[in-house]
């Protein structure tokens, strides 16, 4: 917890590694993902760096296994995922592996290759039996035959076939239309053409598609029009094929045909069996081939970010490291120069930099979402509070007062049990899918959210917008059967003596279920359940400041602005929310007045009346105030209040004027600032980085003192306005829980209530079958999704606007490691 509540110390330092020890060093520090590496050639081309070459290596080997890897898809061989994840290979065995992919390339080549002349082969011989099988009925036909403008039998045709000619062949379907136009054209309408449809597609040797093709049979008369019909048929891509024009010629080519068909595809389901052999033995090593490249890219590429010392003996690199993995760090070092059997070690030393760190906060699965929720709105800045600790509470709770129901809550709680519980074999699957990514990766958010819905909801008493009498009710009439018939309305008097009430043991009495005013009453309860929260919300999100004042050793700034912040939100604001409690614990309706229900005065005209010196008379036999000296206190609190403004206002900018005047009197007293800086010691607090990378007096040490009062009183404007508008805007807890109640309540009875008043004995069990299926529909994708979609989204609102805003800047870098892991899920993604 340590960590979350503020990221990890990181250290700048600096490594010396032997070039031939440098590989494996990278390598082992990339398996424990622990150092964020710098640029260190910042100035250098990308193309003109030492192992640009190593890395046109690796994207080499990279496009042969994509080859590989799709020739394996292609054929529907399964690649399985790599259940041991193999390590970087040492410079030996990238020779063998290279060696290996260069040999599996050119065998898969010439597979595919040899599968191609094959297939076209069998495409042509498919087509010309085709072609032949066609065109004998094309002869045979019996009816009428169009040769140019004239028709002839088939008598006739028998009589000039000899001097007509005719090509065959086929052509795409689609090409068809355009065919048919373009020869007419060119024989100005003197061709007849004959076509029909193949039934079956044919599949294309490339690519594997299927081909939709006609037969086609062209007569003619003359060897020019042969010759452009030729001309056409190459134009339009159209396959000719040779087909005698005697019947028993025919006969005797289908035959040989039909043989060399039987032969090829005997050829092609041998070479497909060698193929899919080959590739099951490939689909096995994929994986591992690509990890490995993986692995010797990322090092390559983060061994280019080292610079080389003038000797050309050693490579040195600049690097961020947690504090608490610097000896794992030179363990990484050591087990590198040890793997090449390096005499001289590697050496690690930490360097002291003004620079800011990057932010790293370690979490793990369950404080994961959380913390992404908040990297969401803007990284911390180092060594900042981190909000996402107190989120964890925070954010389902705030989310189940607003969707407080017990079984939208247990709806919402038994979807996250299941991906908690199954999150092995749920992370195990791979998926696109970025609707179930969010939530798998959400799945404790959801758990917890579903928890506290549930408590909220039993305290309100709301399941699926009924109550449950657990404890009984505790409201117990006296009156007779008749008084009760007789009346459909009966308004109980919680200080007759005929009514008995008591406290319920948790949450609301199920009578209010019954009540006319049940609206009324919880209108006022929510309403005043979200100030109170919301108020104490803001209340620690402000004295959350102090904890970053201190770190920092800006403890001057607490006295400057924490105090006046918390003394203007406590005078004003906490104050409406103790008058709250103070009125619930005065008045009673067992007592008389000026201490009865009636006489109680309402805390926000209260509020509004003591921000603006106004005073409402009370009716008759009460009185305004509810304590004595009630008017002087608030008039004190207000007063001391509007004091805070100027003293948020100045007294930040003064202390800053103040310090730079002291601290130029003292570097200019020898008229020598280096000098005087040699002299002048540098104290811990001028020393010590803020939350922004600053140091000395909060940072504004070369900013004008202009800008700076111009800053401040921003600052100070937003901080009294938003104090304001922030308590307004925790008012969506109200609505919001209002809301899915009264939602619900109405599709029970508009829906569910249908089929449970159904009385026949027939329709009443299917309008209850319907009518619940319609219920169960609206209530997930409505109430639960919809509406807690909603929740979700202005619960986070309330954290990043209301609540970080009190202390957080979010103005960091994330901490980046040189990870395998990391490099992998991202490529995966």
């Amino acid at each position: 917890m340590g960590t979350l509540f503020r990221s990890e110390e990181i250290t700048l330092c600096q490594m010396f590694i032997q070039p031939e020890a440098a590989y494996s060093s990278v390598s082992e520090l990339g398996e424990i993902g622990a150092v964020q590496f710098r640029d260190l050639n910042g100035e250098v081309n990308a193309f003109q760096r030492k192992f640009v070459g190593e890395v046109r290596r690796c994207d080499e080997m990279q496009r042969k296994i994509r080859y590989v890897e799709s020739e394996v898809k292609k054929d529907g061989v399964k690649i399985k995922d790599c259940e041991d994840i193999p390590r970087a290979p040492n410079p030996r065995e990238i020779i063998d592996l290279e060696a290996h992919l260069e040999k599996t390339e050119n065998e898969m080549m010439e597979l595919s290759q040899n599968a191609v002349n094959l297939k076209t082969n069998y495409l042509e011989l498919v087509e010309l039996r085709h072609v032949l099988e066609k065109t004998q009925g094309f002869f045979h036909d019996e009816d009428v035959l169009g040769v140019g403008n004239n028709l002839i039998t088939q008598e006739e045709a028998g009589q000039t076939r000899g001097r007509l000619g005719f090509v065959a062949g086929t052509i795409r379907r689609e090409r068809i239309p355009g065919f048919e136009r373009m020869l007419w054209r060119i024989s100005r309408g003197n061709v007849f053409l004959r076509q029909a449809e193949l039934d079956d597609p044919l599949e294309d040797p490339e690519t594997g598609n299927e081909l939709y093709k006609t037969i086609f049979c062209a007569f003619f008369q003359g060897e020019q029009l042969k010759n452009r019909i030729k001309k056409v048929c190459t134009g339009f891509h159209a396959s000719l094929y040779p087909c005698p024009s005697e019947s028993k010629e025919r006969d005797e080519m289908l035959k040989g045909v039909l043989t060399r068909l039987e032969d090829l595809n005997m050829v092609l389901n041998q070479t497909q069996d060698h193929r899919t052999r080959v590739l099951n033995n490939v689909a096995k090593d994929i994986p591992r081939w690509s990890i490995m490249v993986k692995k010797m890219k990322a090092i390559y590429f983060t061994m280019n970010l080292f610079n080389m010392d003038v000797t050309k003996k050693c490579l040195i690199g600049e690097c961020w490291v947690p504090v608490p993995d610097l000896p794992k760090v030179q363990k990484a070092l050591t087990d590198g120069s040890a793997a090449v059997g390096s005499a001289i070690p590697s050496f690690l030393n930490v360097i002291e930099t003004r620079e800011n760190p990057p932010t790293f906060n370690r979490t793990n699965k369950f404080s994961r979402g959380f913390q992404n929720l908040i990297d969401a709105y803007g990284i911390a800045s180092y060594q900042e509070v981190n909000p996402a600790l107190y989120t964890i509470i925070t954010f389902p709770f705030l989310f189940g007062i607003m969707f407080g129901d017990l079984g939208h809550g247990l709806i919402m709680f038994l979807f996250g049990f299941w991906m908690v519980s199954g999150e092995k074999k749920l992370g195990a699957k791979k998926t696109n899918n970025e609707i179930w990514n969010i939530f798998f990766g959400g799945r404790y958010i959801i758990l917890l959210m579903g928890i506290f819905s549930m408590y909220t909801g039993f305290t309100y008493n709301d399941l699926f917008s009924k109550s449950m009498n657990v404890f009984g009710s505790k409201w117990k009439i006296n009156y007779n059967s008749s008084t009760i018939m007789e009346n459909p309305t009966l308004q109980l008097n919680p200080s007759s003596k005929d009514l008995q009430t008591d406290i319920y043991e948790w949450g609301l009495d199920p009578v209010w279920q019954l009540g006319t005013n049940k609206i009324i009453f919880l209108n006022s309860y929510k309403m005043k359940l979200s100030i109170i929260f919301g108020v104490i919300h803001m209340i620690f999100g402000v004295v959350m400041s102090t904890f970053n004042h201190n770190f920092f050793r800006r403890r001057v700034y607490i006295l400057l602005e924490f105090l006046p912040q918390i003394i203007f939100l406590v005078l004003l604001f906490a104050y409406m929310v103790f008058m709250m409690f103070f009125k619930w614990v005065t008045y009673s309706p067992k007592l008389e007045q000026p201490y009865s229900p009636g006489c109680a005065p309402s805390v926000l005209i209260m509020f509004i009346n003591m921000m603006l010196f106004k005073k409402t008379p009370p009716l008759e036999g009460c009185e305004e105030y509810m304590y004595p000296h009630q008017d002087l206190v608030q008039k004190s609190f207000v007063f001391i209040s509007l004091l805070c403004i100027p003293w948020m206002l100045l007294g930040k900018p003064l202390y800053i004027m103040c310090t730079r005047k002291n601290h130029n009197k003292v570097s200019g007293h020898n008229g020598d600032v280096n000098q005087a800086m040699e002299m002048t010691p540098e104290t811990p607090d001028q020393l010590a980085p803020t939350a922004h990378g600053e140091s000395g007096q909060g940072g504004h040490d070369d900013e004008p003192m202009s800008e700076i009062f111009i800053h401040q009183g921003i600052h100070t404007i937003e901080y009294v306005l938003s104090t304001v508008s922030h308590t307004a805007s925790y008012l969506r807890l109200w609505a919001l829980s209002l809301a899915h109640a009264q939602l619900s309540e109405v599709l029970w009875n508009m829906v569910l209530a249908l089929g449970l008043k159904t009385s026949d004995p027939i329709k009443g069990p299917i309008m209850i079958y319907i009518m619940f299926a319609f219920w169960a529909f609206f209530t997930l994708a409505i109430l639960v999704m919809m509406e807690g979609l909603s929740a979700f989204l202005h619960t986070l609102r309330l954290h990043w606007v209301e609540f970080m805003s009190k202390f957080y800047e979010g103005l960091g870098c994330p901490f980046q490691p040189f990870s395998f892991k990391i490099i992998l899920d991202e490529t995966e993604e």
